[in-house]
């Protein structure tokens, strides 16, 4: 009887699954493609789904089945390809809108405690005096030593109108004391910048969101109007793990002469093989006018500076490539992350969704970005002293199952391992060290190396180049038509 009924739930699965793959094969067959289905491949798998269901020590929940069989066939493709339940498409929907609910501070960690590294302006945190350098201590009643960053960002979010009770120690008037916060949604703010000394601006993006654009003109309506006659501009791209696809050809297009191509995709879906250009039809979004309208005119001009790092990936990489390539600006810094693929989100249903890689993109004159990254035209360390811990960063060619650039094969550095290892030491030692001595200067400050390199090339004055870094390099360079 078990086995009977075993058979029967094999089959039902096999048809549910079947029922499933014929939606997408019937899209692969309206591309041109007559791949068959692998029945003998979908029987077994929907044996192994009856016998983990019958067999198992203990009962086990068939939608959990079958969402971690998908997680599984998605997470084998590549690092970014990724199925979402109903939690973690939330939390990336927040990620792209740059809405969230919580208190409203970015913070890293410091001695094992949580450090506020700036409130957001408005904030409830900053409302309620939170300062930089902030140390929290607790979060309701669970002390945040052993916490990791991204349990102790859990617990700081939450429902709107919900409070948390913060316990915070203030280094420099030596006392600890708690701060009730009410949550409430929060809107991130992705672009930094000021005027850092007479004709000279700098501009951060953290992040390609769905408001960055708007807020990057009126960051540069801000600048002109406090600086009408700018000499140099640094458009400061480090760290900025990127985001959006269209964000970052809108803000190329700021910088770019009219429909000159910004970045180039290729995949298997038709719409996958496009061209951007710096044209409003390839990033306005739906409804509105042109987001860059209101932009002076000098900026098509202005003399431009590039600072990105190894934590400057995809968006960031499509931005720098692009302003490289057409010798809009000098790209300085370090070599990027090197994520050169484009995921495309489909929903799944009312609350769940797939990530999937849709293609890889590709700068104006063809180069792939993939697993290689863009190579500053001037390289700079993050310090005067070098850039002690950047062999620790990962790029996209460290992932496990990366998708490789598809223009030849990738060559492994020997030399990359042994320089992690003396990384590894110099952080331990860097450690020891009370906090401010260590070389961690804040991004926009007169102490900001990079910062200060690119100020210098604008000026016309001496550039302290690196004399250690290694370009990690592919053989083959060109994209094949």
């Amino acid at each position: 009887m078990m086995g009977q009924k075993l058979k029967i739930t094999g089959w039902v699965a096999a048809g549910a699954v079947a029922g499933v793959l014929t939606t997408v094969s019937l899209q692969t067959v309206a591309r041109g493609s007559l791949a068959p289905l692998p029945l003998e491949e979908l029987q077994q798998l929907a044996a192994v789904f009856g016998m983990v269901k019958s067999d198992y020590v203990e009962p086990v929940d068939e939608k959990k089945l079958i969402s971690d069989a998908i997680s599984g066939m998605v997470a084998g493709l590549d690092p970014h390809s990724q199925y979402f339940d109903k939690k973690s498409f939330k939390e990336f929907r927040e990620g792209t809108t740059g809405r969230f609910v919580g208190v409203g501070i970015e913070i890293s960690q410091e001695d094992g405690l949580i450090k506020v590294v700036s409130p957001i302006e408005g904030s409830p945190a900053f409302r309620a005096g939170l300062k930089p350098n902030d140390l929290i201590t607790k979060i309701d009643d669970t002390a945040v030593r052993g916490l990791s960053l991204n349990e102790a960002v859990k617990r700081m979010r939450g429902e709107a109108n919900t409070k948390v009770l913060l316990t915070i120690f203030r280094k420099d008037e030596s006392r600890t004391f708690p701060v009730t916060i009410t949550r409430e949604e929060i809107r991130t703010q992705s672009v930094r910048g000021k005027i850092m000394e007479p004709g000279y601006g700098w501009i951060r993006l953290s992040q390609f969101q769905e408001r960055t654009v708007d807020d990057f003109v009126k960051k540069v309506e801000d600048l002109y109007k406090e600086e009408p006659n700018l000499k140099g501009l640094v458009l400061d791209l480090r760290n900025d793990p990127g985001g959006l696809l269209d964000a970052a050809v809108a803000v190329s297009s700021a910088f770019l002469p009219e429909n000159v191509t910004v970045v180039t995709t290729d995949g298997q879906l038709a719409e996958s093989k496009s061209v951007y250009k710096a044209a409003p039809e390839f990033y306005q979004r739906r409804s509105g006018s042109d987001p860059l309208r209101n932009l002076p005119a000098a900026l098509k001009n202005v003399p431009l500076v590039v600072l990105v790092n190894e934590g400057s990936a995809s968006a960031s990489e499509i931005v720098a490539g692009a302003l490289q390539d057409h010798k809009r600006a000098i790209v300085m810094g370090s070599q990027t992350f090197g994520k050169g693929s484009v995921q495309t989100v489909r929903p799944l249903g009312p609350d769940t969704g797939l990530k999937i890689t849709t293609a890889r993109y590709y700068t104006p004159s063809g180069t792939s970005i993939q697993a290689k990254g863009i190579v500053p035209n001037v390289l700079v360390d993050e310090s005067a002293e070098g850039s002690p811990f950047a062999a620790l960063r990962m790029r996209e060619a460290d992932l496990e199952k990366h998708l490789a650039s598809g223009q030849g094969p990738e060559t492994k550095d020997p030399e990359r391992e042994k320089a992690r290892d003396e990384a590894r030491k110099r952080l331990e030692e860097e450690a020891k060290k009370p906090p401010q001595d260590r070389k961690t200067p804040e991004f926009g400050t007169d102490k900001d190396f990079p910062l200060v390199q690119a100020l210098n090339r604008l000026k016309g004055q001496p550039v302290l180049v690196s004399k250690t870094q290694i370009i990690v390099e592919n053989k083959d360079e060109k994209k094949e038509n």
